[in-house]
Order: structure tokens, then sequence, then C-alpha cells
């Protein structure tokens, strides 16, 4: 082979192998990226108990984070428990078990608030701010997703409410001021 050919050559094979490593870096950079959002809708899914595939997609799509979900699904029970005037031992338990299957564990700044909020009733702000970030939320979401995020928040918060009720087994399990709170938790999902 000429010497020209051969420079030709080793230049095209150059060109053709930084052609090559570009496109192995942009599809590492894809895999990585479907990676990280599988792990985030995972993520998503503990947190919330979500199963729908396609409110979980949205939820990434929309990038919220699972620590911000964990905390936005305590919301509606802290609310709940505090219905009442005052947060029963088995109320509280509930919650803390709903927490921990949201991913908030003990010692961790999230478990920390959400004692506080157990202990020393939040102002109406709290409820207000979720209220708000639900509304928000709400708008970009699709009628069924929003159905399935809003069956998934109230039914933990029934949970909540159902832990503590009733008297013997002879009364409802959720008190009226708990049913008003549970109405007003719904209500965020009409707007």
């Amino acid at each position: 082979m000429a010497p020209e050919n051969e420079l030709l050559g080793n230049r095209a094979r150059t060109l053709e192998d930084r052609f090559f490593l570009e496109q192995d870096r942009v599809l590492m950079e894809k895999h990585r990226e479907l990676k990280k959002m599988e792990e985030t809708r995972l993520a998503l899914a503990s947190v919330s108990g979500i199963t729908n595939q396609g409110v979980l997609q949205r939820l990434v799509d929309l990038n919220v984070q699972a620590e911000t979900l964990a905390s936005l699904a305590v919301v509606p029970l802290v609310e709940v428990a505090w219905a009442d005037g005052r947060v029963e031992d088995k109320e509280r338990e509930a919650i803390m078990r709903a927490s921990a299957e949201t991913g908030i564990r003990e010692g961790s700044p999230d478990y920390q608030l959400l004692d506080r909020w157990l202990a020393h009733r939040p102002g109406p702000d709290l409820l207000e701010a979720w209220r708000h970030y639900i509304e928000g939320l709400c708008e970009l979401l699709k009628p069924e997703e929003r159905e399935s995020l809003r069956a998934d928040l109230v039914d933990r918060a029934k949970r909540v409410a159902e832990a503590a009720g009733g008297f013997l087994g002879l009364t409802s399990k959720i008190s009226d001021s708990e049913r008003r709170v549970l109405e007003a938790l719904e209500e965020a999902f009409r707007h």
C-alpha cells in the first residue's frame, strides 16, 4: 500500500473509531438515564404505594423525587390524626408504620419532622401548602393518574382514621371530624 493510502486509511480508521466511541458514549449515557429513571420510578412506588405505572412515569417526568413524595404522603395522615384535637397512640403507630413504608427512617430529618408534627399540631399552613402542591400536580396529571394518586393518598389517611376509631365496634371507626378532614383531602384533587 502506498504511504498516502496508508495515511488516509489510518485517518479513516481514527475517524471511524472516534465516531463509534462517541456513539458508545451516547448509548451509555442513555442507558444511565433509563436506569436512573427506573430507580426513581421504583423509589416513588416504594414511598407512595402507587402501583399504576402511568402515574409513576408521569411523576418521574415531572421530576417529583421520592423524598418529596414521602413528605407529601404523610401530610394527610398527620391531618387526619389531629382531626379530633389529639393524636391517639394507635393513630401514631399507624402513621409510623405508613411512614416507614414510604421510606422515612428513624433518625432522618423527615422522621424528626414527622415526630414533631405528631407531638405538636402543625399550623393550617401545612395543609394549605400540601393542597397547593396537589392542585398543581393534578393539573399536570391525566384524569386516571390523578384518580390513582387520590385513591392511594386518601386510602392511607382512612387507615389512620380507622386505627383508633369506634367504641367496642359499635360505632363508626371514623369520627365526624376525621370524615371532614378526609373530605377536604379529596377536595384538593377536584380542582
